[in-house]
């Protein structure tokens, strides 16, 4: 799959994720390596009690009560970033065409929390008691429809879903919606908040979490020889995109433009990801030519990276085979940890803050690079460098894969 062309300039980040809340807490705490994992109250009774959850988010101050009531966590977290975005933007309604503002937000699970309260209140014999809103919390759609009421969007609005691909994936279709001119503006990204005791015990289940209750700090540690597994996150990115005509017409900050977008399938299995990371590959190839823009030409790399055996060594494949040794590898879920489908949204958005700052935030917690990881994997703290072009990577149950070409504003 290919964009239109033409590309797309990022003028607005939100940010609401286990880093912090706004882009430059997030940069701080991506700079530091350190780790946002902690044992998780709500987790208490969970074969694995750790998580990295949003710090200090407070709905009800930060949308009102009763706005807040009326929406799972996931939606919440999504609105709170599309009003910074759209802030740090310097737009809104009053400064743009309402009737061309899209929206388009990547999400897999929906409202997991939701749905296991109410189905306690069900099974506990209260059927009664049962919350008329929890169809509209829970559905995975109201993300999206619900950000456009926030903000008065009327342009076309949707979710993407393919796993932890899915934000990568919005922005990628976000691209092709102001390449072929149907929006003006489009907010686009990722959100996430799955970390209920159900949805953790299935990912335990697989086999899919890292087991370190002992050391939660330091489970999550991508590309490491010692790596056991991911640590389940929650967060939410939104980024404003706009032509770069309109951008510059209107005297916008650029953070960085989306040049480019692949996407592929493994066709291979549910959760595994194709040994050598065919479908990666294939994404990846399929976003440079799109871009323009030719392998040695990409100095940075912020890699899916999840910390899981498989991911980690066939993502590397992957990258090696394309674009050799020569690209700074990074994976900031060692700080954040995995995001799930708003992963690809949160690592592009630090992707364009890399750009801007020409600076390569370290993989937290890798005392040792696996020896059969062939790239540049970034350790022991920030690396800095003149950047003109960086990839984002994503991979998802599903074998779903997409890859973002980004370049310097």
């Amino acid at each position: 799959m290919t964009g239109a062309g033409g590309g797309a300039t990022i003028t607005g980040l939100g940010l609401v994720t286990p880093a912090g809340s706004g882009a430059d807490e997030n940069w701080r705490r991506l700079l530091s390596g350190v780790s946002a994992a902690a044992t998780d109250p709500e987790l208490k009774d969970v074969e694995v009690d750790f998580s990295c959850r949003v710090p200090d988010f407070d709905a009800n101050a930060l949308l009102g009560r009763r706005t807040a009531w009326r929406l799972d966590r996931f939606v919440q977290l999504a609105v709170v970033a599309a009003r910074q975005a759209v802030a740090d933007a310097g737009h809104g309604p009053g400064t743009w065409d309402a009737a061309r503002v899209g929206v388009v937000l990547g999400n897999s699970l929906g409202g997991t929390t939701t749905f296991e309260a109410q189905h306690r209140t069900y099974y506990g014999g209260a059927p009664e008691d049962l919350s008329p809103l929890m169809i509209p919390m829970g559905m995975v759609n109201m993300v999206a429809g619900y950000v456009a009421m926030d903000l008065g969007a009327l342009g076309p609005s949707l979710v993407t879903a393919t796993a932890c691909a899915s934000g990568a994936a919005a922005i990628g279709t976000a691209r092709d919606w102001l390449a072929s001119g149907l929006c003006d503006v489009v907010l686009a990204g990722g959100t996430e908040s799955a970390l209920t005791p159900a949805t953790m015990t299935g990912l335990a289940r697989m086999g899919a979490l890292s087991v370190r209750r002992d050391e939660p700090a330091a489970a999550s540690r991508p590309f490491a020889a010692d790596r056991d597994g991911f640590v389940a996150g929650e967060g939410a990115a939104v980024l404003v995109l706009e032509r770069e005509r309109d951008a510059r017409a209107r005297g916008a900050r650029r953070y960085a433009a989306v040049a480019g977008f692949g996407a592929a399938s493994d066709a291979y299995h549910a959760t595994a990801p194709h040994p050598e990371g065919a479908g990666l590959e294939r994404a990846l190839r399929t976003a440079l030519a799109d871009a323009d823009v030719a392998p040695a030409d990409v100095g940075h790399v912020n890699a899916h990276g999840t910390s899981t055996p498989m991911n980690d060594l066939t993502e590397a494949r992957a990258l090696h085979r394309v674009l050799g040794s020569g690209a700074a590898v990074t994976s900031t879920k060692g700080v954040t940890g995995h995001t799930l489908a708003a992963a690809g949204a949160i690592e592009a958005a630090y992707t364009a803050l890399a750009l801007c700052h020409g600076a390569v935030p370290p993989t937290a917690n890798v005392r040792e690079v696996d020896p059969e990881v062939a790239v540049d994997v970034v350790t022991g703290g920030p690396r800095t460098a003149p950047l003109d072009v960086a990839v984002s990577t994503s991979l998802g149950f599903g074998g779903h894969n997409a890859a973002l070409v980004l370049t310097a504003a």
